[in-house]
């Protein structure tokens, strides 16, 4: 039985200009975000951002590179400033249950979780549910 064949991916480029406007950033730390690659990405967030610190779309691709290269506090300080300014956010209240339990704080990740599994009916967010209940001594 062979092993199977697993597609290679080209690293992350960030062409000249790619930077200069907040929607070319966002599309260019996206796609880097999507291979993998959160320290390029947030090369590209960081000048966009100051242009617009207020900019939902790339404050939220930061906190998704945060989390993929385990900056968990950086992450949930980010999450907790998105999901109050938007509860309604399911990606945004999941992640930031996520980044709490990802740093054992079982009890605070909690209502984000079950907020994020409420709003969505998504399986995986009502087995994270579950899961973080039995480690927070809940079940």
């Amino acid at each position: 039985m062979s092993e199977p064949e697993i597609p290679l991916r080209a690293p992350g480029v960030v062409f000249p200009g790619a930077v200069a406007r907040p929607e070319s950033a966002y599309r260019t730390a996206h796609d880097l975000l999507e291979r993998r690659a959160p320290s390029e990405a947030l090369k590209v967030l960081e000048p966009a951002l100051e242009q617009e610190p207020a900019n939902r779309g790339l404050r939220l691709l930061r906190a998704w590179a945060y989390l993929m290269r385990a900056q968990l506090v950086k992450a949930s300080d980010e999450l907790a400033e998105l999901v109050e300014d938007d509860p309604s956010d399911v990606w945004a209240q999941h992640a930031l249950g996520r980044a709490l339990e990802r740093q054992s704080r079982h009890r605070e990740a909690l209502p984000h979780l079950r907020l994020a599994a409420a709003m969505s009916g998504d399986v995986e967010h009502e087995l994270a549910v579950l899961r973080v209940e039995r480690l927070a001594g809940d079940l």
